[in-house]
């Protein structure tokens, strides 16, 4: 967890700086990764994608995942974020490399949007 976060929040509001850094889990408790960053849109202002990072070793190899935002659900208690995924799903779901960002514009997130089943922005 973010260094940041060492003071428990009981606000719904976060800064992003909070928020990147933060453990994300599946359902079975598993670590998948940490936010990265987040993927604002910035018409509405709204939280489209946290990019998640998973995989590599010591932040060397590692992919970025964007998950729509509507997936995560904070935990009070893992002081995290959990998502309905598995490591498998995970694995095959579209990611791109920290220093080739794809333009995220309606037909990219059709796809990462359509891979997890949730409605496309």
């Amino acid at each position: 967890m973010n260094t940041n976060t060492l003071t428990k929040s009981t606000s719904d509001i976060i800064s992003s700086d909070k928020v990147e850094g933060t453990t994300v889990y599946n359902h079975a408790g598993d670590k998948l990764g940490t936010i990265d960053d987040l993927m604002i849109d910035k018409r509405s202002g709204q939280v489209r994608y946290a990019v998640l990072e998973f995989g590599g070793f010591l932040g060397m190899g590692t992919d970025r995942y964007p998950l729509p935002w509507n997936m995560l659900e904070y935990d009070v208690e893992k002081e995290g974020y959990v998502v309905p995924l598995d490591k498998e799903k995970l694995e095959g779901a579209p990611r791109y490399p920290h220093d080739q960002m794809p333009e995220y514009n309606r037909d990219y997130g059709r796809q990462v949007n359509g891979y997890y089943g949730v409605d496309a922005w």
